[in-house]
């Protein structure tokens, strides 16, 4: 159902700064008192850069961080400060919030082969030499510690530019990584080490890697470091060939996503020709869970299954109970898509700080075992190299649709979708099917990134609420569809907001027996990404500010400037 446009109120400074106004600034700011006045780190946007920062020197503020990508400078100012400004000039503030990156508790490390590239179908790209040459991966983390299967390709040719630490501004050709992090998520998507049977353990073993240290080795950052790495990987993609970056964090949202900076940031590397793959968060399986960046409707959002320690098996594959879920509070169909995120083995150095606060997930020599939909990220991270490996006009969008139209959806025993489309998306990413497709405009072609961006116009999903709080999707052609994967109900209730998950039981993680159905896969073909004349669901209509699925009086977020990001949200292996 398409909902009336609006025209949001562009962020702009009250006219241009006279010099009374001038005077006014520098005299108050002499008056601020000093004294019991702590400051608070914040995020300054303005239409016009330049006036901010006349204003900011007249009250001799020096900004800690120059924000270009997003109009915007961090600052750290006193409440008193901050009132000053807000008189004078109709600034965006938002607090430089903290951040942690997504983890999972380790468990004891099991000697098992990486079985990853054949679940995703990956090891057919690599058959034909498709090793994700020619495409630069860029992992915005904790660092990268450059490993022998991160330095160099499968044939020994050096593969890694090095690190940017947008922490400190300054590039490192040897990044020392301490927590560990980064370098396990890059390792997923691009080791080039062999297993026992000499195959790559990862997905796109000869592509290029570049670390952006945004984290520090706690595993906590700032909305401004993370802004200012993405800032320089649209400076720097066409330099380094950047085609694609990995955001393996997720914090919960605290606006509507056109508001947000770090999504404002997102979107304009999509609009640059980046690719985007972000996870959907460790907060499920209760609806709504789906974090920042990962509620951003353009780019691709990652939930996680696991192949519950049997690779050889399909039928009791399932998905992780912690990956997060959607809807989005603008009612966007998220995850777009999920990936292998438990029990991954990848590359660690024993003196991580991972390592050693989980010694028991090591092997003792480089290699970790972790869960998290950061993990299932990295999967997709290197399966999006290996298609622009393969073809490299594709866009951002056209990257999508592939990824989305050829992904397979799990089954239960009863015929029907296991899982909601809010927890598994289009399914399981399905390589050599994304990398084969001839598909193109079929994602996002209801969204236009540079009227977002401009402030416009915005925009609201497919996905709709009922007065007994179920979810539904409204389908292209305007009607309401269930028992397709939406609202089918099997007697009990679905996705409450009080987070129940259908079915009698209140469970559908049932270990100890399959709920799929026949002896063949559960990830099938033939999913509900019904793409009818070529749209993966309804993409998205213009956006009012009654549109979407939060009831009055819903949301969390009245204050930004008052609200902490951080995201440390441990799980158990699975």
């Amino acid at each position: 159902m398409r909902v009336k446009s609006f025209k949001a109120k562009p962020i702009t400074v009250i006219g241009i700064f006279s010099l009374v106004v001038g005077a006014v600034l520098s005299y108050l700011s002499s008056t601020i008192s000093k004294s019991g006045s702590q400051q608070q780190s914040y995020l300054l946007q303005a239409k016009n850069i330049s006036v901010l920062k006349k204003a900011l020197n007249r009250l001799h503020v020096k900004p800690s961080h120059e924000l270009a990508i997003i109009n915007s400078f961090a600052v750290d100012l006193t409440s008193e400060q901050l009132k000053v400004l807000k008189q004078y000039g109709d600034f965006k503030v938002t607090k430089n919030s903290d951040v942690k990156l997504s983890g999972s508790v380790a468990s004891a490390y099991s000697e098992q082969i990486s079985v990853v590239n054949k679940i995703v179908n990956a090891t057919s790209a690599h058959q034909v030499n498709n090793y994700g040459a020619g495409v630069t991966m860029a992992f915005l983390d904790t660092g990268l510690r450059q490993l022998t299967g991160i330095r160099a390709d499968v044939y020994g040719l050096q593969k890694t530019y090095g690190t940017y630490d947008a922490i400190n501004d300054k590039t490192l050709n040897n990044d020392n990584e301490i927590n560990g992090h980064g370098t396990h998520v890059s390792s997923i998507a691009g080791n080039s080490e062999l297993d026992i049977y000499g195959k790559p353990m990862g997905v796109a073993p000869n592509a290029r890697m570049v670390g952006i240290k945004a984290f520090d080795f706690e595993g906590k950052g700032t909305y401004a470091d993370i802004i200012r790495g993405i800032d320089w990987a649209v400076k720097y993609k066409d330099t380094l060939n950047i085609r694609v970056l990995n955001m393996s964090f997720s914090g919960p949202p605290r606006s509507y996503y056109w508001d947000d900076p770090l999504n404002q940031a997102v979107m304009k590397a999509w609009q640059s020709g980046i690719v985007v793959v972000a996870s959907a968060g460790n907060k499920g399986p209760d609806p709504m869970s789906i974090g920042v960046p990962g509620n951003n409707p353009y780019i691709i959002t990652v939930g996680a299954m696991t192949d519950h320690y049997t690779p050889d098996n399909t039928n009791d594959d399932r998905l992780t109970s912690f990956s997060s879920a959607g809807p989005t509070v603008e009612g966007f169909v998220k995850p777009d898509l999920v990936a292998p995120g438990g029990h991954m083995v990848g590359l660690l150095p024993s003196n991580t700080r991972l390592a050693k606060d989980h010694p028991e997930a090591h092997d003792g020599g480089k290699y970790f075992t972790m869960s998290g939909t950061s993990q299932a990220t990295g999967v997709v991270t290197g399966i999006v190299a290996l298609m622009l490996s393969q073809d490299p006009s594709l866009s951002p969008d056209d990257v999508k649709c592939r990824l989305l139209s050829t992904a397979k959806a799990a089954f239960s025993d009863e015929d029907t979708f296991a899982y909601s489309i809010f927890q598994q998306g289009s399914g399981l990413v399905d390589a050599q099917g994304a990398i084969s497709s001839t598909q193109r405009e079929c994602a996002n072609q209801s969204l236009d990134v540079a009227l977002d961006l401009a402030g416009t116009e915005h925009y609201g999903g497919p996905a709709n609420r009922n007065k007994d709080g179920e979810f539904y999707i409204i389908s292209p052609d305007g009607s309401v569809l269930n028992d397709g994967g939406t609202i089918w109900r099997d007697g009990g209730t679905i996705w409450r907001d009080g987070g129940t998950i259908w079915r009698d039981g209140g469970t559908i993680w049932r270990d100890g027996g399959t709920i799929w159905r026949d002896g063949g896969t559960v990830w099938r073909d033939g999913g509900y990404s019904w793409n009818d004349g070529g749209t993966i669901w309804r993409d998205g209509y213009p956006q009012n500010d009654g549109g979407t699925i939060w009831r009055d009086g819903g949301f969390i977020w009245r204050d930004t400037i008052e609200n902490d990001s951080k995201v440390n949200h441990w799980v158990d292996q699975e």
